[in-house]
């Protein structure tokens, strides 16, 4: 059983502003050893036992110099030093430089009363056999720089206590360093929102917005958008198409970072023999620029440091060393695709890669997760032929893992009125009646919950799909893409056309070799380095990552566990006989939190 959680350490900028894009540090009762391999700071001056920090449910804490280098303490407008060897008292908000003038953290001592909600929640979640060992996992997920890229991380939500948004980001937190040119991928462009939220936006050199919008909202964009922005609508060749997909690519003096949904990967230049050599590739670059190849946008030109002026296309996104990706990505393209093509979009694709992957015995005919925040107009035909491709893989003696029987996770209309915004969260769940209320859909209802996140009053726009086996993961798909024809694509033709009308775009995770994790390079830390792949031999073939949900009861500091945050909890709960599904385009005469009814 985890120990009890009585503090945390917050991340701080050199300007003393909490750094929401590093994770926070979560401090249990007893003794806490902190230093190089859980702290994401390359510097070699930090200790692999760089301080301890004692702490207890009385609210008491100190901290002790284990390493060579002294730290600092910042208490009550005062700062000690404490060199090596050394102890000190800590109170709460105190600061810490775990270098003189370098890597600060503010200590927060947690509310005897929080503590103790907190125990007793996890007592009740334990008793109940909700199949979760701690009702707030998301406060010890903060993942070791190592495998930092190795995972992704949940939005903010506004309303949740702090603890909630342990190690979470926001887009502001994304776009930062010396971009030199920026390509934003989304549906829809809110330009009044983006710009405050974000307004670092306006000073990179070269933006390129990729976006699905209508023809009377782009000019709208048109004349509001700063100087430096172009817009581009990719073409739609199929009736009742988008542009959907979610992403960011960040063009770096040093490299380049792939953001799609809420995976950070970050990627150098190849070196020149590398560059050179046009053959060598592997499947995340290919899954890239094939598919950027098909958005067409104008091209453009960006100066680059030791470069000088290069075209910003699909092609110079080949200049970049993927070989640590541990990702694949799924995308979908609209058109009729027939021959090979068949296979690299859609859920074609996804069944492709999925084929060619082994995976633990314990996964063979395990359930799939559905969750989304769209629902199409479905029969039981295709909702077959999806559940084929997400049932593909294969064990280790070549056994197919076999068919997965599925479950939808879609919140019910009841949270929809009790949520952090009432009715109004229904907006960003708009699936027709029509769709939800066909009688084959009941038997896979399953509830949206989500304590473990703190995000059961949050309702979701994020889409997933999942293969499970209690609290570990065959695979994650974190995707833009909703449960419907248009953005998996359809067989047609006696299964010989794949037809798609939606762009759409997703990250896979996997089971890697163990060696590829840990690359250390930063397209914004000038003195982090970069670790070449080394060849795999034939005994690390065989060692593969374990991918776990946040609620996992095991070491997570062996080298071979991914921890993913899945915002809600398994295995999801099947739908009572009293529970509705959401529809947006029905009426509620039943007051939400904030008395209002729906529609207003």
């Amino acid at each position: 059983m985890a120990l009890s959680q009585v503090a945390y350490l917050i991340p701080l900028k050199p300007d003393l502003k909490e750094d929401n894009s590093s994770p926070r540090i979560t401090l249990s009762e007893g003794p806490n050893t902190i230093g190089r391999d859980n702290v994401p700071i390359t510097d070699k001056r930090l200790s692999r036992k760089h301080i301890t920090i004692v702490t207890s449910t009385s609210g008491s804490a100190s901290l002790s110099v284990e390493g060579t280098n002294p730290v600092v303490v910042r208490s009550s407008g005062e700062r000690k030093k404490v060199n090596p060897r050394g102890e000190v008292s800590l109170a709460n908000d105190d600061l810490i430089e775990l270098i003189p003038g370098h890597h600060f953290f503010k200590l927060v001592l947690l509310p005897l009363s929080e503590k103790g909600s907190h125990e007793r929640a996890s007592k009740k979640a334990r008793k109940e056999g909700d199949g979760s060992d701690d009702v707030e996992a998301i406060r010890r997920f903060c993942p070791a720089s190592e495998k930092l890229y190795s995972t992704f991380r949940l939005l903010r939500v506004d309303g949740l206590p702090d603890w909630a948004n342990t190690s979470c980001v926001s887009i502001n937190d994304v776009v930062e360093g010396d971009v030199v040119a920026a390509i934003l991928s989304n549906y829809m462009v809110d330009l009044d929102w983006l710009l405050s939220a974000c307004p670092k936006l306006v000073n990179i050199p070269q933006v390129m917005v990729v976006h699905g919008e209508g023809d009377g909202r782009q000019e709208y964009i048109q004349r509001k958008k700063p100087a430096n922005w172009m817009l581009h609508k990719p073409r739609l060749p199929i009736s009742f198409g988008t542009h959907h997909s979610k992403a960011i690519f960040l063009v770096y003096p040093r490299g380049v970072r792939v953001v799609p949904r809420l995976v950070d990967a970050r990627f150098p230049f190849k070196d020149d023999d590398d560059d050179k050599d046009s053959t060598k590739s592997c499947g995340f670059e290919d899954d890239l620029v094939d598919y950027l190849a098909v958005l067409k946008w104008p091209e453009f030109t960006a100066s680059l440091p030791g470069l000088g002026n290069v075209k910003i296309n699909a092609a110079f996104f080949r200049k970049f060393d993927y070989s640590n990706a541990t990702v694949r990505l799924v995308a979908s393209v609209p058109g009729y695709h027939t021959g090979s093509n068949m296979r690299k979009w859609g859920h074609m694709k996804l069944r492709t890669i999925l084929q060619e992957c082994v995976f633990d015995r314990e996964f063979r005919r395990s359930p799939l997760v559905y969750q989304f925040s769209s629902l199409g107009s479905l029969d039981e035909k295709w909702l077959a032929e999806f559940g084929a491709s997400l049932s593909s893989g294969i064990t280790e003696d070549r056994t197919p893992l076999g068919h997965g029987d599925p479950l939808i996770i879609w919140p019910t209309v009841e949270d929809v009125r009790c949520s952090l915004e009432g009715y109004a969260a229904g907006n960003a769940i708009p699936s027709p009646l029509k769709n939800v209320e066909k009688p084959f859909l009941k038997k896979y209802w399953a509830k949206w919950k989500a304590d473990h996140s703190a995000r059961s009053r949050a309702m979701p726009h994020i889409k997933t799909f999942t293969r499970y086996s209690d609290q570990k993961l065959a695979w994650f798909l974190l995707t833009s893409s909703n449960l419907s024809k248009a953005a998996w694509g359809a067989l047609q033709k006696n299964n010989s056309q794949l037809m798609i009308r939606s762009y759409e775009l997703g990250v896979l995770f996997l089971p890697s070799p163990v060696k590829t994790q840990g690359c250390s390079f930063s397209c914004t830390d000038n003195n982090s380095s970069t670790k070449k792949v080394k060849q795999e031999t034939k005994g690390e073939v065989e060692k593969r990552s374990k991918l776990v949900t946040m609620t996992w009861q095991g070491n997570r500091d062996s080298p071979e566990i991914i921890s993913l945050p899945a915002p809600y909890q398994l295995p999801p709960k099947p739908y009572s006989s009293e529970d509705v599904p959401w529809s947006w385009d029905r009426g509620y005469s039943k007051k939400d939190v904030y008395g209002q009814v729906w529609p207003r």
